[in-house]
């Protein structure tokens, strides 16, 4: 794949450690101590590990509960990868190398696919980060009060502060490297690209949330039934709707922030600003009526999976920050002694407050919130699925 590797992503990679000819072919396995640092495999054995457990809970959970909602979220988060990033990886192939040039290379980690574009963990981190987001804001009964659209807004604030905290660590610690001089990339917010801090951490969420939701969530709320053939359409349909609502959704800043970094930074900040103070005021309001109604009688839905994990994520996160602050606080203008980009501490520290507190409320809402006309079947399971 020789003929693939463009001049950007030959830098990049070199500063990354490798160069294109150690990327590997379709498939490359790797030994963790083979690779750039021990930060790589903790983060892709976390992120692997969490994926799968999501996925076997969705498995469970549809067959013991005729639930396919997060079966179809993993799949549909998953669906979106592939539409997605492949054009990213490889420009040329896809014709439009004279628009879009290489945004970003991964490192390399135990587990590549194609050629050293896509590692495992990063097919993982779609439908895990997605799972966790989703079913915060699920177990808080948003999507039954306040519908799809403002349940869909919170889970998109909810992803990205989740997001933020291990896209902020990734370009100190050599996850991968971004293209700074890519005209898609401007404004940067520190290490990271303002448009990745907006359109991959809040929006794609909120559009794949409002897509699964609007698909297939909703209907199962109120105890309908897919068959299989069903749920690949609507699967397939979902990955493909949440693609072009990425698109649509930074709208007001890719159309009128074009002749500007400095407009098009502001016009993103702002679609952030707004997304959150919805989803703040609506994720606040739920969880205080929560607390104020009490037992209502009515089963609850609860993920013992995603409360748990969401801990464990965060907590090795927080570690993986932690072993970081030395280069961080010696960095200039910036960078590392070793040459690396930092990103922002007052903004993690912020997603991780909110990230904290979101799972918190899970566990502190003493009410308790079920579809408006639970599944016979369903409903019960809900209150064992703890």
């Amino acid at each position: 794949m020789s003929d693939m590797c463009s001049p950007t992503f030959d830098e990049l990679s070199r500063d990354l450690g490798f160069t294109c000819d150690e990327a590997g072919g379709l498939v490359e396995l790797r030994a963790p101590w083979e690779l750039e640092n021990w930060t790589l495999p903790v983060l892709e054995v976390t992120i692997v590990l969490g994926a799968l457990l999501a996925l076997i809970y969705a498995i469970v959970r549809l067959r013991r509960h005729g639930d396919p909602t997060n079966l179809v979220l993993w799949l549909g988060a998953t669906a979106y990868l592939f539409i997605i990033e492949p054009p990213l990886y490889f420009p040329a192939a896809f014709g439009i190398e004279e628009h879009v040039d290489t945004m970003f290379v991964h490192n390399l980690f135990m587990v590549e696919f194609l050629w050293g574009r896509l590692p495992l963990y990063i097919v993982a981190v779609y439908p895990l980060m997605a799972t966790l987001a989703f079913e915060i804001v699920r177990m808080l009964g948003i999507f039954v009060r306040y519908g799809v659209l403002l349940g869909a807004a919170c889970v998109g604030f909810v992803h990205h502060a989740f997001y933020e905290i291990f896209d902020h660590l990734g370009p100190q610690l050599r996850w991968w490297a971004w293209s700074e001089e890519n005209p898609l990339s401007p404004p940067m917010f520190d290490a990271v690209p303002l448009p990745s801090v907006v359109v991959f951490a809040a929006l794609w969420p909120m559009s794949l949330a409002l897509c699964v939701q609007f698909f297939v969530g909703r209907h199962v709320d109120r105890g309908e039934h897919f068959s299989g053939l069903q749920l690949v359409w609507r699967t397939l349909v979902i990955g493909i709707v949440a693609s072009i609502g990425t698109a649509v959704l930074p709208i007001p800043a890719t159309l009128f922030g074009m002749g500007s970094d400095t407009v098009r930074g502001i016009l993103y900040a702002a679609e952030l600003v707004a997304l959150s103070m919805v989803a703040v005021v609506v994720l606040i309001r739920q969880w205080l009526r929560l607390r104020a109604d009490g037992h209502t009688g009515a089963p609850a839905y609860r993920n013992g999976f995603v409360q748990a994990y969401a801990l464990v994520y965060l907590a090795v996160m927080a570690f993986l920050w932690i072993s970081a602050l030395p280069d961080f606080f010696g960095a200039v203008d910036g960078i590392t002694v070793n040459g690396d980009p930092v990103g922002n501490l007052w903004y993690t520290g912020a997603c991780f407050a909110v990230a904290l507190l979101s799972v918190a409320a899970t566990f502190t809402a003493t009410g308790r919130s079920a579809p408006s006309t639970p599944h016979p079947d369903s409903a019960p399971a809900a209150a064992r699925s703890s």
